[in-house]
C-alpha cells in the first residue's frame, strides 16, 4: 500500500498568523530603536507607523479566523511596549532632546505610562476595544512622537513661523500630556465611524476622510498634526461632555483580589467577557468555602 501523505494542518497554520503580524511589529519596533540609534530618524518613523499597521491587522484577522486566544493578547501588549512605548522614547530620545541631563527620565516616565496603559488595557477591556478606547491608545501614542521628526523636515516647517517655536521644550510638554493621556480614562474612538444618516453624520465622515487622504499622500507633513488633533479631540470632547469624571467601577490601577470590586470589570457600559465571569464565580465560590470553614471551626471551638 502507498502510504497516506500527511495533509499539512491550516488549522495551526490560521492560528499562527495572527501572531505573525505581532511578531511582525516587533521586528520594526526592534528596527526603529536600531535606527534612532544610527541617526536615521526617517527611518525610524516609518518603523513605528508600520508597526502601526501591523498591530491594527493583527486584531482583524485574529477576529476573521476566530483564532483569538489570551496568549496572542498578551503577546501583542509586549510587543506593543517596545514598539509603541520604548521605540517612539529613543526616537524622542536621540532626534529631539538631544540627550540633555534628564531626557532620559522623560523617557522613562513616557515607557512606564505606555505600560500600564497596556497593562490596564488587558485587564479593563479583554485586549479588545469594541467602540471606545478608555484612554489614548499607546500605538497613536507612539507614532504622534514617532512622526514629529518627519513634520520638522517639511519646507512648511522651516519657512513659517510654526519652526521658530522652541519645539523641543513644546516636546517636552508634549510627551508628559500624551504619557497622562495614555492613563487618564479620556474616551477615545477606536475606529473611524462612517455614516450619513444626518448631516452632523455626514459631515463628520467626510472630514475624517480628508484627513486619511491627506496622510496617505503627505505624510510628512499632515501626519503629526492629524495624531495631534486626535489627542486634542479626545481630550476636549471629555471635557465638554464631562467623561472626565465619570470614573468605571473598580479600576484596575487600584484592585486587590481581596475586594469585591476587583472582581467587577472597570467599564463605561463595555460588555463583561466571558473569562472574567468566570474568574468572578471562582472568587465568590472561594469565598463561601472560606466562610463554611470558619464556621465549622467555630463550632468545634464552642463544643
Amino acid at each position: 500500500m502507498i502510504p497516506a501523505i500527511p495533509r499539512p494542518n491550516l488549522r495551526r497554520a490560521v492560528v499562527i498568523l495572527p501572531n505573525g503580524f505581532t511578531l511582525g511589529n516587533l521586528f520594526f519596533g526592534v528596527f526603529a530603536i536600531i535606527s534612532a540609534q544610527r541617526g536615521q530618524f526617517m527611518w525610524a518613523g516609518w518603523c513605528i507607523v508600520l508597526g502601526g499597521i501591523m498591530d491594527a491587522l493583527d486584531g482583524r484577522v485574529a477576529r476573521m479566523t476566530k483564532t483569538g486566544s489570551r496568549f496572542g493578547v498578551e503577546l501583542d501588549s509586549l510587543v506593543d511596549a517596545i514598539s509603541f512605548g520604548v521605540a517612539p522614547a529613543f526616537i524622542m530620545y536621540f532626534a529631539v532632546l538631544n540627550r540633555e541631563g534628564w531626557a532620559w527620565l522623560l523617557c522613562f516616565i513616557y515607557i512606564a505610562c505606555a505600560v500600564m496603559r497596556l497593562a490596564r488595557f488587558n485587564v479593563e477591556q479583554g485586549g479588545r476595544a469594541k467602540s471606545q478606547f478608555h484612554g489614548m491608545p499607546s500605538p497613536a501614542a507612539g507614532m504622534t512622537l514617532a512622526t514629529y521628526y518627519w513634520f520638522s523636515q517639511t519646507e512648511f516647517y522651516k519657512q513659517t513661523a510654526i519652526g521658530q517655536l522652541d519645539w523641543p521644550d513644546a516636546m517636552k510638554g508634549v510627551m508628559l500630556t500624551l504619557s497622562w493621556l495614555m492613563i487618564s480614562h479620556v474616551l477615545y474612538p477606536a475606529v473611524p465611524t462612517f455614516g450619513f444618516k444626518s448631516w452632523k453624520s455626514a459631515v463628520a465622515s467626510v472630514f475624517v476622510l480628508a484627513i486619511i487622504v491627506a496622510v496617505i499622500f503627505r505624510p510628512y507633513h499632515f501626519a503629526f498634526p492629524a495624531l495631534v488633533g486626535y489627542a486634542a479631540f479626545g481630550l476636549i470632547r471629555s471635557v465638554v461632555i464631562g467623561t472626565m469624571d465619570r470614573l468605571p467601577t473598580g479600576d484596575p490601577l487600584y484592585d486587590t483580589d481581596d475586594e469585591d470590586d476587583s472582581m467587577r470589570p472597570g467599564s463605561f457600559g463595555e460588555e463583561s467577557l466571558e473569562w472574567r465571569k468566570r474568574r468572578r464565580r471562582r472568587a465568590r465560590r472561594d469565598r463561601a468555602e472560606r466562610a463554611a470553614l470558619q464556621g465549622r471551626n467555630a463550632g468545634e471551638a464552642d463544643e
